[in-house]
C-alpha cells in the first residue's frame, strides 16, 4: 500500500477531529474529550491501530481538560519526541507502533513517577475490563 492510498485509508475510517490529531498533531479543546472525567476500569488502546497504550490503573485527573496518565502500561508502546511547535519546547507522545500523536508528556504528575502523560481522547479507544 502506498503512503498515499494509507492517508486515503486513514481518512475513511477516522472521524475529521480522530484524523486531524493522530495524522496532524493536532490537539482537542480542553474539556471536551469523552475519556476526561470517565473513570470506567479497562485499557486505553490507539484508535488508529488498536495497540494498548494506558490502563485505567494509572489515569488520574489532572484537571487539565485532558485525560491523565502517570505512566503507560506497557513502555515499548509509547514513544516520546521532543515538540518545538506552539512557541514552546514539550514532550510529544506517540504510539511506537503506528507513530499516531497521542498528546504530551509533562513533569508535573503524581508519585510514582512524578509524570503526567496529557493525551487527547481522540485518539484513544476505551476497551472496559469487563469486554477484554
Amino acid at each position: 500500500m502506498t503512503m498515499s492510498e494509507k492517508k486515503e485509508d486513514l481518512k475513511n475510517n477516522l472521524s475529521p477531529e480522530e484524523y486531524y490529531v493522530t495524522q496532524n498533531h493536532g490537539t482537542e479543546p480542553a474539556f471536551s474529550g469523552k475519556y476526561d472525567g470517565v473513570k470506567t476500569p479497562g485499557t486505553y488502546h490507539c484508535i488508529v491501530c488498536g495497540v494498548e497504550l494506558f490502563s485505567s490503573e494509572s489515569k488520574y485527573d489532572s484537571g487539565s481538560g485532558w485525560p491523565s496518565f502517570w505512566e503507560p502500561s506497557m513502555d515499548n508502546n509509547v514513544e516520546t519526541e521532543e515538540d518545538h511547535s506552539a512557541g514552546m519546547i514539550r514532550t510529544e507522545v506517540h504510539c511506537n507502533k503506528c507513530q499516531a500523536h497521542l498528546g504530551h508528556v509533562f513533569p508535573d504528575g503524581p508519585q510514582p513517577t512524578g509524570l503526567r502523560y496529557c493525551i487527547n481522547s481522540v485518539s484513544l479507544d476505551l476497551k472496559p475490563s469487563d469486554e477484554e
